[in-house]
């Protein structure tokens, strides 16, 4: 009898130090700490889709036309590597070059710049000059400015209209060089409008003038 009553207090013993170590499990146990913020998954937001067209009226400080942003849209939509500020810079080498092949009569150089009908105007100008022995020693001092009045896309033929604003120091010389007409100390102020043209997406990346007149 002693011992059973020995083993009863031995295992009420051993029965209160299990509970002293593990406790009772009530539903009110700690949770686990919520996560950092830095340790949550962060959701992924996809940058938008650019615009492919580029606002035109941001090019060039302006130098734009509002009547020609339609066009200029449109052909930058036809061939996205079109770039406004490119061309504006590339018209004015052309208006230059044009004017000093013009004036030194290289009929060479000016198919390289324009297209055939300007040319047969041009050649029948140099032609008569030459009949006369006159001759050109002009020169362009400036480039004031130049803007982009007017923009067409048909198919993909391209058209785009420029004014320019320069200054042009000119004498006319005859056969024997004596000036006849003109002053290198002077220059005139000249409004010329100048329409470039070009097929889209085509091998040729030049603009050539098609069409010339005065503001």
């Amino acid at each position: 009898m002693f011992y059973v009553i020995l083993l009863a207090m031995i295992a009420g013993f051993l029965a209160l130090r299990l509970y002293s170590v593990l406790g009772k499990r009530t539903g009110h146990e700690q949770q686990p700490l919520p996560r950092a913020a830095e340790d949550r998954p962060v959701p992924v937001t996809l940058p938008r889709t650019m615009d492919a067209t580029p606002d035109v009226r941001e090019v060039a400080e302006r130098n734009i036309e509002p009547r020609a942003e339609a066009g200029l849209r449109s052909i930058v939509a036809g061939e996205p590597g079109f770039d406004v500020g490119q061309f504006l810079a590339g018209a004015q080498a052309a208006y230059r070059m044009t004017l000093e092949a013009f004036w030194k009569g290289d009929e060479d150089a000016l198919v390289e710049l324009v297209e055939d009908d300007v040319h047969a105007s041009f050649a029948e100008a140099v032609a008569a000059r030459n009949a006369a022995g006159e001759t050109l020693d002009n020169r362009l001092v400036t480039i004031e400015r130049a803007v982009i009045a007017d923009a067409h896309l048909s198919g993909r033929d391209a058209r785009i209209t420029v004014r320019f604003d320069a200054d042009i120091a000119a004498i006319t010389r005859d056969a024997e060089g004596a000036v006849i007409a003109g002053s290198m100390t002077d220059a005139v102020e000249t409004h010329d409008v100048w329409t470039f043209a070009r097929t889209l997406r085509a091998g040729d990346p030049n603009w050539k003038l098609a069409d010339t007149d005065e503001a």
